[in-house]
């Protein structure tokens, strides 16, 4: 099945808040030989916990955007009628408004108005403190297209697993979205976070029926497990028929919430998690070399 000589794994919640990031930045610290992927680029924030230099960035052009000539532009006022973005108003284009359609471009009497490549974030090239690849980005301000943002940082990242590198942890986006298609691209296995409540088990089997086409193997994290203990067994049971099996139930702890505070990963903050995602860790390589 692999041709290739590291495994990538991918960590996805189907809801945001639900302690993908904490369980990816935790695992990420356990791991050696790795190359680490933020790809959830509409709200990046691995860098907010990890000691990183940046050694290289790369801007990101994620789409075009419309600008008008004013020396050419008549003011006949078609392009500001057509615009179904409401971008364009008194003859300049609001480039935050504007969703790069085109059709103003193209329908210009005057060709008044250029269509240009428009940078839309960055994104980084990275060395942890043990020299590990570490990459994540940023998007600008209104920009979009971050599907288009996730295949590109992967694309990078992937051509730097050579020599010692066994592992691509990927910290995916949340949702079932495009980011989230892109950033299973290559993967191995995924890691899914959820937690007991109703959205929670609503959005893990919108993802689970997601990783079915793909056909991606998965085990769940069930974190917060003792909010809502029925909720958790309600979970579980859901599981059973799928052939997915509950990697870990992680209590609900305010040392989490202080560790984000902190900006630290949880078995930095509090070491006594450490033994605990090393079980998880050793689990999930188990899984997939077995």
């Amino acid at each position: 099945m692999f041709d290739k000589k590291y495994k990538q794994i991918v960590i996805l919640s189907g809801k945001g808040g639900t302690g993908k990031t904490t369980v990816a930045t935790a695992l990420s610290e356990i791991a050696e030989d790795k190359i680490i992927i933020d790809a959830d680029v509409d709200a990046a924030n691995m860098h907010l916990v990890f000691d990183y230099y940046i050694n290289s960035e790369y801007d990101y052009y994620g789409g075009k955007k419309a600008e008008i000539n004013s020396d050419r532009c008549s003011q006949c006022g078609i392009c500001e009628s057509v615009c179904r973005f409401d971008a364009i108003k008194d003859f300049k284009v609001n480039r935050t408004s504007c969703e790069g359609c085109g059709f103003c471009f193209r329908i210009c009497p005057d060709s008044a108005i250029s269509f240009y490549e428009s940078k839309s974030g960055v994104y980084s090239e990275c060395e942890l403190e043990d020299q590990s690849k570490f990459y994540f980005a940023q998007l600008l301000a209104g920009e979009g297209n971050s599907g288009k943002l996730v295949s590109e940082i992967k694309k990078k990242a992937n051509g730097q697993a050579k020599g010692k590198v066994n592992w691509i942890i990927v910290d995916g986006p949340p949702g079932i979205g495009c980011p989230v298609n892109a950033s299973l691209s290559g993967a191995d296995f995924v890691v899914i976070v959820t937690e007991p409540t109703q959205s929670g088990l609503h959005d893990l089997k919108r993802l689970i029926n997601l990783l079915k086409i793909f056909k991606i193997p998965s085990s769940v994290i069930v974190n917060k497990f003792d909010i809502n203990i029925e909720m958790s067994k309600s979970i579980e049971e859901y599981l059973k028929p799928e052939g997915i099996s509950v990697l870990a139930k992680i209590p609900f702890d305010k040392q989490f919430i202080k560790a984000i505070q902190n900006s630290k990963s949880i078995i930095e903050y509090d070491h006594t998690y450490g033994k605990r995602f090393k079980i998880i860790w050793d689990d999930i390589q188990k899984i997939i070399l077995n």
